[in-house]
């Protein structure tokens, strides 16, 4: 019989439960019920300071959170338990709504931990925990920010992870932060003084205000601002200020329930994560296990898999957890792993440390030989974190101060890590979790090792070590376009460029077997046409040969639709277009009976053309001033973007005529995937640009650019690139961008997927398109200026010759004979195809 779990709390934890549970329970012993206090389903809590770049809270969802499709689990949102009756083994909500468990997980997480400061509940402060804090941050900044000419300041109360975090998000705001931290350093938790000592200098350079050994004593309101006195005498003038020193364990619930509470709070639970009730566990960092909380989201993870197999009648507990801590403050590199700051009797601190160069580094050892490694501390570099953490508790293969130095970095290999060293902390896999799944289970490829182990699914700094180890055990990751060339596509866009080879016969001939097939003749079209603009004269993709290269869309400009017709969809630059080109565009639909529809990326789609129909269209389009908008080519799609400083009152710069300028600088470049880009012309957003493959988000001192970002299979959210650049050095990079994307990825591989495989990533990329590390920028440069230059549109090129023209009559759609496999019907004052032979669904 199925019986009821009611999971309290709906964060990143109680979210890892569920999916544990339903994704291991085939025998459908359990209905899942999740009660949640806030108003949106699980999101990426640990990311949350990246919902401020650009303010898209799906961006942050976790997949699956919404359970749609599961029968077997229900979510109720913004209805937060308020009673517990352990005797009737009900839980009742704010809203009144009773429910009976037979098991009871509480996953209710913590809140942040507010000073008894004076003051600290006046207007203009504010703590740092959901998306809805951040919007009542962002909505009073603006209103500040709207309201004087100078720039705005804030606190942040808190040195801490959070409280730099805090203070980024401050930062990109738009606001001066001052970090106020009661320890003598920053992140004392994680690093030690040398340390902290480096990252306070280097966050300071980048803009904030560092007080440290001090902390507020009083806050006070002052002609309309807020004044906020510290324990050193200094007296800071704020607009507003952020909590963010900490948390505490959310256990009131279990408190006014009698369960039996830690010394120090939270939920006391024992090594299975069950409370003092056999009939309640707790989970994540409400839960206090053996007395000990934990702030992470990978011991919270582990908890949940211990809860989800003991619902499941296995026996588990919990092992530990793994404190370690990587990531980038502020473009600043920190990592903390083992026993950072050498609290092992007898342990010993081997330190590097560049003040010119930025980084130092610490490694805890034990004092016998063999060396043992306990811990370390990184800042500033901290590439070699994902080697040496974990080794902890192993002997080193090295001598420690060999592999502290730059040149002794390539001195440990992933062979040398013993099997039970953890890869993936986030999922608590092994290496020999991962290498199990390469030798015995056949993966192949990082997504594969993914789909199996989960390894790489959460944070993804360990995705590069993944990779590692496949080479380490032997795997051959190829990168052949097809059977009938032994390349990837980025070396047949090599050799054709060396070669200047023209043909797709003379390529396979010489450097390929066979007489190929789909996938490596519209890879090679696509290279043949990217080069022919950015290194020749310019050609058609239909010219010759080429036509027989490309597949069914490309070979006809135009996208086929499910009953055989075809698509048209003209260019609208920015989505900004004249009356007339509408009033022709609906002259045109009405002409030839087409459905019209306004798309996703501002332009109007016509649907139901026949071949020899579209001739006609582009003709009528082209005399009207418009051309194609390459919606059925990889290539350039569309620049979306908002209306601006034109006319929105929040834009701070020209955001449609900056769409417009990239839009018809890159229409028309072949590339190895479709190409969407945005605009926005403030914070706010409208454009979506970090949705897409590149995107430009405006700034009071210019333009953001953000790369790899797109909404295919597997979304992702952009990364900042460069920011605050003038309009100039904004296009010079996107030039070198696409080019060099263009040149180095797979076949039909977008940017996302691209540059999370680019050797180094985005700082790789940062090197090689701004600092022009591998000294291409030049080139990469001119052949953008070669493309511009040789853009013609492929419309009109049609148009224009009698042997393309000749191309658009087939046997079925001979003029004046209507084709006897396409029908329509009418729906919503339009006609829509019918498919013969298929059945027919009317919509509701």
């Amino acid at each position: 019989m199925t019986r009821t779990l009611v999971v309290v709390g709906h964060g990143m934890v109680g979210h890892r439960l569920v999916e544990a549970l339903r994704a291991e329970d085939t025998g459908h012993a359990w209905r899942v019920v999740v009660l949640a206090e806030e108003p949106r389903a699980a999101y990426d809590r640990v990311a949350l300071t990246s919902y401020v770049d650009g303010w898209d809270a799906g961006a942050l969802a976790l997949p699956g959170a919404d359970y749609a499709g599961d029968e077997l689990v229900e979510l109720r949102l913004g209805d937060p338990v308020v009673e517990i009756d352990r005797e009737a083994r009900n839980v009742v909500t704010a809203a009144g709504f009773t429910q009976h468990y037979d098991a009871l997980v509480l996953a209710t997480g913590s809140r942040p931990f507010v000073p008894p400061v004076p003051g600290h509940d006046l207007p203009g402060c504010f703590v740092y925990r959901t998306i809805e804090d951040l919007d009542a941050i962002r909505e009073t900044v603006e209103r500040v920010k709207s309201a004087k000419r100078g720039r705005a300041a804030a606190m942040v109360v808190g040195g801490g992870l959070l409280g730099l975090e805090a203070a980024k998000a401050l930062r990109d705001m738009g606001l001066s932060p001052h970090v106020v931290e009661m320890a003598p350093r920053l992140m004392p938790l994680q690093v030690d003084e040398g340390g902290g000592s480096l990252l306070r200098r280097l966050v300071t350079e980048l803009d904030l205000t560092v007080h440290t050994g001090t902390s507020a004593t009083v806050i006070e309101e002052d002609r309309g601002r807020l004044c906020a006195k510290l324990t050193n005498g200094t007296e800071l003038d704020l607009d507003l200020i952020v909590f963010s020193a900490g948390v505490r364990p959310r256990d009131e619930l279990a408190r006014e329930a009698g369960l039996e509470v830690g010394e120090r709070g939270g939920i006391l639970v024992d090594s299975s994560c069950r409370t003092s009730d056999s009939g309640v566990y707790a989970i994540g960092e409400c839960a206090a296990v053996e007395g000990r909380c934990y702030g992470l989201v990978a011991p919270g993870y582990t908890m949940a898999e211990v809860v989800a197999a003991q619902l499941l009648g296995r026996e588990a507990a919990f092992p530990g957890a793994d404190l370690s801590t990587k990531l980038k403050l502020m473009g600043v590199d920190v990592a903390s792993f083992g026993d950072a700051h050498a609290a092992t009797e007898g342990a010993l601190e081997v330190v590097l440390a560049d003040a010119v160069s930025g980084y130092y580094k610490k490694l805890v050892v034990s004092a016998e030989e063999p060396r043992t490694l306990l811990g370390g501390v990184l800042v500033g570099d901290a590439s070699a974190y994902t080697m040496l953490r974990p080794l902890v508790g192993s002997p080193l293969p090295a001598d420690p101060a060999a592999m502290l130095a730059p040149e002794g970095a390539g001195a440990v290999g992933v062979e040398a890590l013993p099997d039970e060293a953890q890869i993936c902390s986030c999922n608590n896999v092994t290496k020999g979790a991962v290498t199990g799944a390469i030798l015995s289970q056949g993966c192949d490829s990082v997504a594969a090792i993914k789909g199996c182990t989960r390894a790489g699914t959460t944070c993804g700094s360990c995705v590069p070590m993944l990779s590692k180890l496949l080479d380490a055990c032997g795997v051959e990751q190829s990168r052949a376009v097809c059977e009938h060339f032994a390349f990837s596509r980025r070396e047949l866009f090599e050799i054709v460029k060396a070669t200047r080879i023209t043909s797709f016969a003379e390529l396979i001939a010489k450097h390929g077997t066979g007489s190929g097939c789909a996938l490596c003749k519209p890879a090679v079209a696509s290279i043949l046409a990217t080069l022919d603009t950015t290194m020749g004269e310019g050609g058609h993709v239909l010219n010759d040969e080429q036509a027989a290269l490309q597949d069914t869309n490309d070979h006809f400009l135009a996208n086929m639709q499910r009953n055989g017709t075809y698509s048209v969809v003209p260019r609208v630059p920015g989505g900004e277009i004249t009356p007339a080109k509408l009033r022709v565009i609906a002259e045109v639909a009405d002409e030839f009976g087409l459905y019209t529809k306004i798309t996703g990326a501002q332009r109007i789609d016509l649907f139901g053309a026949t071949v020899d129909q579209l001739p006609l269209i582009w003709k009528r389009l082209v005399d009207a001033g418009l051309e194609s908008g390459h919606a059925y080519g990889k290539a350039l799609r569309t620049v979306k973007s908002c209306v601006g400083s034109t006319w929105c009152r929040y834009g701070v710069q020209d955001s449609v005529g900056m769409a417009v300028e990239l839009e018809l600088r890159y229409r028309g470049l072949r590339s190895p995937h479709k190409l969407k880009a945005g605009v926005s012309g403030c914070a706010r957003e409208c454009a979506e640009a970090r949705s897409k493959d590149f995107g430009v988000i405006a700034t009071e001192k210019g333009w953001n650019l953000y790369v790899g970002g797109n909404g295919g299979t597997f979304p992702r959210h952009a990364e900042l690139l460069v920011s605050d650049v003038d309009s100039e050095s904004l296009v010079r990079y996107i030039d070198r961008f696409l080019m060099f994307y263009v040149r180095t990825a797979d076949r039909l591989q977008r940017t996302a997927p691209w540059l999370e495989e680019l050797e180094g990533g985005l700082d790789h990329l940062r090197e090689v398109i701004v600092d022009d590390k591998l000294g291409i920028c030049e080139e990469l440069d001119a052949a953008m200026a070669k493309h511009v230059e040789n853009y013609a549109d492929e419309w009109r090129g049609v148009l224009e010759d009698p042997e393309k023209l000749a191309r658009f009559t087939s046997f079925v759609n001979a003029p004046g004979t209507p084709d006897p496999t396409i029908s329509f019907r009418v729906e919503r004052e339009q006609k829509v195809p019918v498919l013969l032979g298929v059945p027919e669904v009317v919509s509701r």
